[in-house]
């Protein structure tokens, strides 16, 4: 992209710098403006870097990434983007610099603060034995600590660090002992707080006199010196520096008695003075737990410190050596000079004049030397070593394992025991008699029915039957334990029957089958594992790996089989004495797991009893208050207005449709578009609407087109506060204001709706035609500018927003309280030694403040950075101005406020570099060390302390701040497999035909590298400027028109191989195909007409075709997805940000749109519209100067010109609004929000970036996963029928493995938890892959309370339904068999019946004709019926055949009618003729009975139609896997 930044500076540089500083031109003779203007380009010499080199800063690669780099490090980026502006359209120069630093400096650049926090997490874990664990380090300070009992439960232990050990009396031990001295104490110690910041310069006089200031001091000090004496004393020596806390206060005893004596006042002994207000912690139990959780454990927190100095020592003496040699740099002279300048680097402010001031001197042969050494070393020092300061504050953040597993529990119960009371606006009706409303009844009680008695009427006397019952069960010993009557007692003792019968009510028949079948299932499923585990390992086979969800399903049954354990289960004599020590530990830990099972469902019955009560509350204030629940106690509860107003409020957008069957919720095609249509109200909608409009009419509003004389802006106005009138009225109609359930006025949004509302109505009805400055109508005006703030309120995600931000508050508050002790500490100390040293003369000439008189010629700069060559004999044009003595324009440390001030700026790392500069040249190289401390504490501890804690916050908002780790990896599991979709590639065509090849040549990875080597290739053509006049621009075009034709054959090649259909699938395949089209449509335009845009839209399509390698690699791929989701996911956030921004902008525009121009208002930054208001909020985002721009605004008087009829016709600015303005917008921006994308990225990157061991189901796995999706998925739909599921599990290979001869249990499970998931509906691509994430983890480790309680109780409804289902199918099969049994026996007494019929018939009617002997058919006929009884068993196992009804089977039935066997269908044998036939019965007796018959069928064809339709019932059972057996054969073939 820097290619087309290729600029026209060099043609236009003395037109723009004349107009840098417009102002300046004033005082310039028109001669000299005319005379520079009329120089040769070749006169101008420039001291800066680009610059240098010819202003030119993008003409080459090299130069160009360069740029970039120092842009991307948010430092003098801002005024690279002020020279584009001047030299192309504003439009372009925003576009690129803004997304520059949005992208670059903001995402990519926190990606390495993520890789750092997980890297130094590992890191910790690995060296967890040097650090030691957290639970150890304790300090002799804590009067509490946490100790682990036998049973692994916790324990606060007292600790007395006060144990009396000295010689003192006991009144004064315990004296010292008591609270109050200890109090006393602390509030000396604020006093002497108070009275050392009171301090300020009182003139020359200061050090010379001793002041009441110097008295207080030495008093004070004898005070804390007699505490020291006296704790001494009462604890003896050994036990008073056995505390840290003790030893620190000796040092401050030791450090402060010196200082206070007379030639050691003002020195350095100053820091222990000022260092007491560090005692002031001990007040706030929070914020002392705080600063010892982050500060508590050193090592770690010392030991980067320490790395930091070594690492700044040893740079600043390798970079000595290497440029102490070099003429015309002073930087690098002596090594001080160099430990400074490499720790300027180290803070990022002004190390691009650090590089540039070296480059320039070492000469253009070592620089690309010398800048390569300076950005590896800030790469390191800014991304690797503050990052790493971010991860150990984290990493002390952060709890033990057993400590997040009980915060959970308290966390829970705390949750339980707030939704249990009712808000305070609602409980005010408590106050009052319940005054229940009356029914006047006006005709008979016989002519309607009774209505319903009210709960709370009938309360109290189910109460009191509640409590006869309760003293009738407990029956207790002793009177004093029960509330009950003593008569009462003795009569149920004595009547046992009456007993009997209250116990009879209170467990009901139903419970007490539920609690057996229960009883029952579980001993079934205990002895059926207990089996399968004994065969198991009585097999004697080698054990084969195992799939993690068989693994996980064993450790679940064993888990329930040892919960439940039986009276064997219990240890006996005859073991070992490992088995004996692995059994108690194994029962100890179930003991625990069951203890924590009772808690848990203890907390959610505490929860669902506190919303009952809750709703029980609301319910008896709604019977027995009527003004409840009625909005302003005018409107009725179900009054037909307020029916209407609820409609209206309420109508939202509704998309979904569900199935009228199984109630499952359908995918739309256009469902994003659906749900974001759906986010909110029709009329939250149209208010949203109304608001950006509104806004959009502010943004027109300027001092100069102001909203009270412009009609147009007043439409829009009127329009907004009507229809936010409209609004109100229906939301408090339908919801009521204050005193109901669902008030408008419920929170901390609904109280800014109305201030917002009222501000507006004021405005509009006020609308004041003259504003004068600092004025209540300029006020009102500032609150107009909150408008865009309805937005939060409107949109969920944006409330949402607001909660992350204020939820921790209190951590924020507490870290902002330590930063302030910090800054009060060094302002003090800065107050006592450089107040009234830091004045100088105006006049670089004169050195003594006598001499600073009169008046001196001062010559003038267009520019700072621009420096005429003058002809010989000719002077700089300039002026006469009077000489002042004064403190620096920006800082002075005269009182305690402007010391803080000045230290403010320099802990956002702005301006400290002047700060340094000016005390080391007025006060003293050797006080240089004074701002070198504070800024590596503000911006090493403090500054990455910020960032901690919004990490942290962020962490714990969500819910992950207590997870542990197995918890996190199941939460990030979770994350990417909601992002994890089927894959988009076609299967390969089944011929080996022309597309088949194609197929395989696209797939092949040559083919894919020699794609992205193309792609680079074509990527290095823009490492020369494409210009329009150049000749080489012509032969690059051409080069980029033959890539351009290769990338078009490849898309085509991958058309033709996957179809268009299946080509477009893929995200990326359309990428690649718009990205394509693109070139092709440049292609036709460069040929067609060539200019500058035609290269520039072929440059474009370079940097398009660059981004798609990014997918073609898996730590790119992940790094680009990390960037992607943080965008994603910090939407809302940056909406936040800019909406911030807006009410800034429109306030920044009412306050100083006049200001006049100096040295960072100009022409190109300033608030004269909101537009150019927004640039400068950006530009302060980054903290491009902005405390320089804030001192801009606080002009006054006799600098500007005052006006105090109207505030636009003065260009004075405004002290104390710049103070706060700008304060709390750099607070708000760049110290919260901007953590907060640094927050969701670390997040984010989580997701991503995890090794094999620490995922619970790696990448391997998720992509077999998708490849067997997509071959059960032939329609690629992302939705299967529920049957092909049982085809999906068995497809499965690897860790997902299900081995039906071990684990066919755990299939019945995962098939019916997928039938039961949408009622036997379909299933998505997501719904299987969650399921089987369910199973392969330990959800006792991985699963949080409420999720785990809700997963065990589906897990055992579904193992009950699979029980039920397989003894259901077992008492089937059972019947099956007896009634086949059954069947046979009836069909062989039919057949006698018929024999001995048509036996008895032959006799009673002989034939005419003799009757001759059976045919050879008819023999080998009864020779069949002879064998079919062995087999018929086998045969109908196979299949149904067309038989007769008692199961024998006859060879005249089957002629014509095709048979299966063994799998495979074979031809009818030729058909036999039909005919009577006579049957023989030889009966034997006393002996074994045969029988052989010829059954004749008079109707054959009905028979095979019955036949073939239980044949094809048959079948159908066997494909739905009916029965264990079906399920087998299904799986068979």
């Amino acid at each position: 992209m820097g290619a087309l930044f290729t600029t026209h500076l060099c043609h236009h540089q003395c037109h723009f710098r004349l107009h840098e500083h417009p102002k300046d031109l004033r005082a310039l003779p028109s001669s000299s403006v005319c005379d520079l203007c009329s120089r040769h380009p070749t006169d101008v010499s420039l001291h800066s870097r680009d610059d240098s080199q010819d202003a030119h800063p993008w003409h080459s690669q090299g130069t160009s990434i360069f740029t970039v780099y120092e842009a991307a490090s948010q430092e003098g980026w801002v005024f690279l983007m002020y020279r584009a502006i001047d030299s192309f359209p504003r439009w372009r120069s925003y576009f690129y610099f803004i997304t520059l630093i949005f992208f670059l400096a903001w995402l990519v650049k926190n990606v390495f603060i993520a890789v750092i926090i997980e890297t130094f997490a590992e890191i910790r874990v690995q060296f967890q034995q040097m650090w030691g664990s957290r639970s150890s380090t304790t300090s002799t300070a804590t009067t509490q600590m946490f100790h682990e009992d036998a049973t692994g439960g916790w324990q606060l232990v007292d600790v007395d660090v006060n144990k009396p050990q000295g010689r003192a009396p006991a009144c004064l031990q315990r004296m010292m002992r008591s609270s109050v001295f200890h109090m006393f104490i602390l509030s000396m110690v604020a006093v002497d707080v108070i009275v050392a910041a009171s301090n300020y310069y009182k003139g020359e006089t200061f050090k010379s006199q001793y002041d009441e200031f110097y008295f207080a001091e030495v008093a004070f000090t004898v005070l804390f010196d007699l505490e020291a004496l006296l704790k001494i004393w009462c604890l003896g020596f050994t036990g008073y520096i056995s505390s840290s806390l003790h030893k620190f206060e000796l040092l401050l005893v030791i450090g402060t008695t010196l200082h206070i004596y007379p030639d050691l006042y003002h020195s350095q002994f100053t820091y222990f003075q000022v260092l007491r207000v560090v005692r002031l912690i001990k007040i706030s139990p929070a914020l002392e737990d705080f600063v010892y959780k982050i500060f508590g454990p050193g090592k770690k927190l010392g030991s980067l410190v320490v790395f930091t100095a070594s690492l700044l020592i040893v740079m600043s003496a390798i970079s000595l050596q290497m440029f102490c040699f070099v003429e015309e740099l002073d930087r690098f002279t002596t090594f001080p000079r160099a430990f400074m300048s490499m720790f300027q680097i180290l803070t990022q402010e002004g190390w691009v004049d650090v590089m540039d001031q070296t480059l320039n001197a070492v000469g253009h042969m070592w620089a690309p030397v010398v800048a390569i050494y300076f950005i590896l070393y800030h790469l390191f020092a800014t991304l690797i070593l503050l990052s790493l300061f971010v991860a150990v504050i984290l990493d002390n953040l952060e709890l033990d394992e057993d400590l997040k597993k009980l915060k959970q529990l308290k966390q829970s119960e705390a949750n339980a025991d707030t939704k249990e009371k009712l808000p305070l606006r609602l409980r005010i009706f408590e106050k009052f008699p319940n005054r229940p409303q009356m029914v006047k009844i006006s005709k008979l009680p016989s002519d309607f029915t009774v209505p319903k008695i009210r709960e709370s009427f009938m309360k109290q006397f189910i109460d009191r039957q509640q409590q006869d019952t309760t003293c009738l069960l407990r029956r207790l010993p002793s009177a004093s334990s029960s509330s009950c009557d003593h008569s009462k007692r003795l009569a149920i003792e004595e009547n046992k029957y009456i007993d009997q019968k209250l116990r009879k009510s209170v467990f009901s028949i139903r419970a007490r089958n539920l609690l057996e079948k229960e009883t029952a299932i579980n001993k079934i499923l205990r002895a059926c594992t207990r089996q399968r585990m004994l065969s198991g390992s009585l097999e004697g086979q080698p054990a084969k790996e195992r799939s993690i969800l068989s693994v996980q399903h064993h450790i679940r049954q064993e888990r329930r089989s040892l919960r439940h354990g039986s009276n064997s289960q219990r240890i006996s004599r005859g073991k070992s004495l490992e088995t004996l020590t692995q059994e108690h530990s194994n029962t100890v830990r179930y003991r625990n797991a069951q203890r924590e099972d009772s808690e848990i469902k203890m907390i959610q019955e505490k929860k669902e009893q506190a919303e009952m009560k809750r709703k029980v509350q609301e319910e008896e204030l709604r019977e027995n208050h009527p003004y409840f629940d009625k909005p302003l106690f005018i409107v009725g509860r179900e009054h037909r207005f307020r029916n209407f107003c609820r409609v209206v409020v309420r109508a939202r957008f509704n998309a979904s449709k569900t199935d009228p069957v199984t109630g499952a919720v359908k995918n739309t095609k256009y469902h994003q578009l659906y749900d974001l249509l759906g986010l909110v109200t029709y009329l939250d909608w149209v208010m949203i609407i109304v608001t950006i409009c509104s806004c959009i009419s502010m943004m027109f509003e300027s001092p100069f087109r102001r909203v009270m004389h412009a009609p147009t802006l007043q439409i829009a106005e009127y329009v907004f506060v009507i229809f936010m009138s409209i609004e109100l009225n229906l939301k408090i109609m339908a919801d009521g204001l204050f005193f109901t359930p669902t008030a408008v006025i419920r929170d901390f949004g609904g109280v800014m709706d109305i201030f917002i509302y009222l501000v507006s109505l004021i405005f509009l009805c006020w609308m004041p035609q003259n504003v004068p400055a600092k004025s209540g109508a300029q006020l009102l005006m500032v609150l107009r500018c909150l408008r865009p703030l309805r937005i939060f309120k409107l949109v969920p995600q944006m409330r949402k927003v607001v909660r992350e931000l204020f939820s921790g508050f209190k951590e924020i508050f507490l870290v902002s309280i330590l930063l302030l002790t910090l800054m009060l500490v060094f302002a003090s100390f800065g107050v006592q030694l450089f107040a009234g040293k830091l004045a100088k003369c105006n006049d670089p000439q004169i050195t003594l403040r006598e001499d600073c008189h009169g008046i001196f010629r001062i010559s003038v700069s267009v520019s700072k950075n621009l420096n005429l060559k003058l002809r010989p004999g000719e002077k700089k044009p300039g002026f006469w101005v009077p000489r002042v003595w004064a403190n620096p324009r920006n800082f002075n440390f005269d009182n305690v406020g402007n010391a803080m001030l000045a230290l403010f700026e320099v802990l956002s790392l702005k301006g400290w570099v002047e700060v340094r500069d000016v005390i080391i040249h007025r006060v003293g190289p050797i006080h240089g060390i004074y701002i070198h401390v504070f800024v590596f504490l503000g911006c090493m501890i403090g500054l990455t302390l910020f960032v901690g804690v919004v990490i942290a916050n962020f962490n714990e908002n969500k819910g992950t701040a207590l997870l542990t780790v197995d918890q996190r990896r199941w939460e990030d599991l979770k994350s990417r497999l909601k992002i994890a979709q089927p894959l988009h590639l076609p299967p390969r065509p089944d011929n080996d035909g022309f597309r088949a090849k194609m197929y395989d040549i696209t797939q092949h990875p040559f083919f894919k590298r020699t794609i992205a080597v193309l792609v680079l290739a074509q990527s290095v053509l823009l490492s020369v400027k494409w210009d329009d006049q150049a000749p080489v621009t012509g032969p690059l075009a051409a080069m980029s028109v033959v890539f351009t034709f290769i990338f078009v054959l490849e898309v085509t090649m991958k058309i033709i191989a996957m179809s268009p259909a299946g080509f477009w699938q893929s995200r990326r395949n359309r990428y690649d195909l718009l990205v394509t089209s693109l070139g092709v449509i440049w292609v036709i335009l460069h040929f067609a007409i060539t200019n500058a845009y035609t290269y520039m839209m072929g440059a474009c399509v370079i940097v398009f075709r660059f981004f798609s390698i990014c997918g073609k690699h898996v730590t790119l791929k992940m790094l680009l997805l990390t960037v992607v989701v943080s965008m994603y996911k910090s939407f809302f956030i940056i909406v936040g940000m800019f909406l911030l921004l807006l009410c800034y902008a429109f306030a920044g525009v009412v306050l100083f749109g006049t200001v006049k121009y100096g040295e960072n208002i100009n022409r190109h930054a300033n608030f004269s519209s909101a537009g150019k208001a927004i640039t400068v909020l950006f530009r302060i985002v980054t903290g491009e100067d902005w405390n320089k721009i804030m001192h801009d605004c606080m002009v006054q008087p006799p600098f500007c010109t005052p006006d105090n009829s109207t505030y636009w016709k003065t260009d004075c600015g405004n002290y104390a609004g710049a103070l706060m303005y700008f304060c709390s917008f750099y607070v708000i921006i760049a110290y919260i929000m901007l953590n907060l994308l640094v927050a969701i990225i670390v997040e984010n990157f989580s997701l991503f970036y995890s090794t094999e061991e620490d995922q619970l189901l790696s990448y391997n796995d998720l992509r077999h996963f998708q490849i067997i999706w997509n071959m059960v998925d032939d329609k690629r739909e992302g939705v299967i029928p529920t049957f092909r599921v049982k085809f999906l599990l068995r497809l499965l290979r690897g860790r997902l493995e299900v081995d039906l001869d071990k684990d066919k249990l755990l299939f019945k499970h995962m098939c019916y938890e997928m039938e039961r998931l949408h009622n036997g509906g379909d299933v998505t691509f997501h719904d299987v892959l969650s399921m089987l994430s369910y199973r392969s983890v330990d959800i006792r480790k991985s699963l949080q309370l409420e999720e785990l309680l809700a997963r065990e109780q589906l897990e055992y409804t579904i193992e009950e339904e699979v029980a039920k289902q397989t003894i259901r199918m077992w008492l089937k099969k059972c019947l099956k068999r007896i009634r086949a049994k059954q069947q046979q026996s009836c069909s062989i007494i039919h057949s006698l019946r018929e024999s001995q019929q048509q036996e008895l018939s032959r006799f009673l009617n002989p034939p005419s004709i003799e009757t001759t002997q059976p045919s050879e058919d008819m023999n080998a006929n009864n020779q069949d019926n002879n064998i079919q009884p062995e087999t018929s068993s086998q045969q109908q196992l196979l299949s149904p055949t067309l038989s007769d009804r008692g199961g024998y089977r006859q060879d005249s039935t089957e002629a014509g009618k095709p048979q299966r066997k063994f799998g495979q269908w074979r031809l009818p044998s030729a058909p036999k003729p039909i005919s009577h036939s006579v049957s023989s019965v030889n009966l034997r007796f006393g002996g074994r009975t045969t029988m052989k018959s010829v059954v004749c069928k008079m109707n054959p064809m009905s028979d095979v139609a019955s036949c073939g339709s239980e044949v094809k019932k048959w079948w159908t059972r066997q494909l739905t896997v009916e029965s264990d057996e079906s399920g087998e054969d299904l799986l068979d073939i």
